[in-house]
């Protein structure tokens, strides 16, 4: 339990970098913008180099979420059953965050 306990810590750690540099990229590159209308946002995520790291920035937002809320649950709440309850609550919340801001951006930068 002790080794489990320091992997997850450690990719709360790694999640939480990542979500900093991903988010000081989105707001330069969304500073950079010559508007922020939605036509130039549109024409913004449809170039590979601002597609990728979006879909970066969502996975990471969504895993660092799941890892904190999850010691939280295994830290407060008691009973079994709602504890497992509450996990599965919170993995499907996460996946389905994950892909559905995956999906918006794939749909904008493939031109659906």
């Amino acid at each position: 339990v002790g080794q489990v306990v320091r992997v997850l810590e450690l990719l709360q750690r790694v999640t939480a970098v990542a979500n900093v540099a991903l988010l000081l990229w989105f707001v330069l590159r969304l500073v950079r913008l010559p508007g922020l209308d939605h036509a130039s946002v549109l024409l913004w995520l449809r170039q590979p180099v601002a597609a990728v790291p979006m879909l970066l920035l969502i996975v990471s937002v969504f895993w660092h979420l799941r890892l904190g809320f999850q010691v939280f649950i295994e830290d407060y709440v008691h009973d079994e059953g709602a504890k497992l309850l509450a996990l599965l609550a919170l993995n499907f919340y996460a996946l389905a965050g994950a892909a559905a801001g995956s999906f918006a951006v794939l749909k904008i930068a493939l031109g659906a």
